[in-house]
């Protein structure tokens, strides 16, 4: 079932309460709901009948409703409440907050409901998604690099998971849809509050195509604590975390952090050594990150078993295309000076009757020359891609 909005459906309506009474995440309210359900909870919540330590976190908004506005404007938008309840719900993904390791950081815990707007399932997106993460103040390095990940992710049907911010979560949100891939952002305020302004346009085209979505109701503006709180969010529906560039003090290395916490795989794309908007990145490697330059690498991570890169490219030269016998005669000859065939023979360690045919082709492929019986490698001549291209004709 795919979650919709119903005005008048009392746990859709418990649930649009619970959301905006406690700021996320909120283990004693997750806990509440969880034995009583959504609607009785939120009947407690609302008359103060709870526990003194949720009280207390309730008592500044458990007499707020804007239910009616919120679930109104979401339905004018066409967005939807994505619930526990909901098969959308990504259970295996949230799953991963049980964990010794998130369980031992602060504000952690699954959201206990997702305000969400554009075509793209999450549950879907979950299965198969990568972030792609880094710092606002971005290199067009790093802006390239970031885009080129993207497109190159969405080839391979991996949803592009980000945060919506200027630098390289926008690289990669643009890199995604124009490669009519599947890109979701995750922001840090409400659906109704583009942030940053100057991404609104970006924004709307990833609700026309792929998904918004975030756990704070309308209205809510962001502010530095929900970002961090947002954070674990994005490490958590995606496979793996790919910080591009980033401080060593980012929001980045956060998401990373969280993603290491929850079990995902954490890696960064190297930058030059002398640039403070990659040392970040190189902090990350230097304590176990993996390390990738291209989007083969991070499917490696969040593809199905047995789902490898292929070999990167190589570059090729003239002397690779050689049968063993070319190489051992070719490198029989002197660096310096020309040979006979008699020295190529002793050197090569071949009888001279089989050094004649190879030096011939050697000669055809532009590699050696023979004059008045002593042979010598060209050192210059015919440009490389001749050569090279005269070379693969001799296998």
């Amino acid at each position: 079932m795919r979650a919709s909005i119903a005005l008048d459906d009392p746990a859709r309506r418990a649930w649009a309460y619970l959301s905006r009474v406690v700021e996320p995440p909120c283990h004693e309210l997750a806990a509440l709901v969880g034995c009583v359900g959504p609607i009785e909870a939120a009947d407690r919540v609302r008359r103060g009948l709870v526990d003194d330590d949720l009280a207390r976190r309730t008592e500044a908004r458990r007499e707020i409703d804007h239910v009616a506005d919120d679930l109104e404007l979401l339905a004018r938008r066409g967005g939807r409440l994505i619930t526990p309840d909901d098969d959308e719900w990504p259970v295996l993904a949230f799953r991963a907050f049980g964990g010794a390791l998130a369980r031992a950081k602060p504000r952690t815990g699954p959201p206990l409901v997702l305000w969400a707007l554009g075509p793209a399932r999450l549950d879907e997106v979950a299965q198969r998604a990568a972030a792609v993460v880094g710092t606002r103040a971005a290199t067009a390095y790093g802006e390239y690099i970031a885009a080129d990940l993207a497109a190159g992710l969405t080839g391979h049907d991996v949803a592009v998971v980000s945060g919506g911010a200027y630098g390289i979560d926008g690289a990669a949100h643009r890199g995604a849809l124009e490669s009519d891939g599947i890109t979701a952002a995750v922001l840090a305020g409400g659906l109704d509050i583009p942030y940053p302004a100057g991404h609104s346009a970006l924004l709307h085209r990833i609700g026309q195509r792929g998904l918004l979505f975030t756990e704070y109701p309308p209205g809510v503006r962001p502010a530095r604590h929900r970002f961090l709180t947002r954070n674990r969010l994005v490490a958590a529906v995606a496979g793996a975390a790919v910080v591009v560039e980033a401080g060593l003090r980012s929001g980045a290395a956060n998401t990373a952090a969280w993603a290491r916490a929850l079990g995902r795989v954490v890696a960064a794309v190297p930058g030059p050594v002398t640039s403070s908007s990659s040392s970040g990145c190189h902090a990350l490697l230097r304590h176990g990150a993996e390390l990738v330059t291209r989007a083969e690498d991070v499917v490696e991570f969040v593809g199905r078993m047995g789902e490898l890169a292929d070999d990167q490219p190589r570059p090729g030269t003239p002397l690779d295309r050689l049968t063993d016998v070319q190489r051992q005669v070719y490198e029989a000859l002197p660096g310096r000076g020309a040979a006979t065939i008699d020295e190529i023979a002793v050197s090569s360690g071949l009888a001279p009757a089989q050094v004649l045919g190879p030096l011939s082709l050697l000669e055809v492929a532009g590699l050696v020359t023979g004059s008045d019986g002593r042979w010598r490698i060209i050192r210059t001549g015919p440009d490389q891609a001749a050569a090279q291209g005269s070379a693969a004709r001799l296998v």
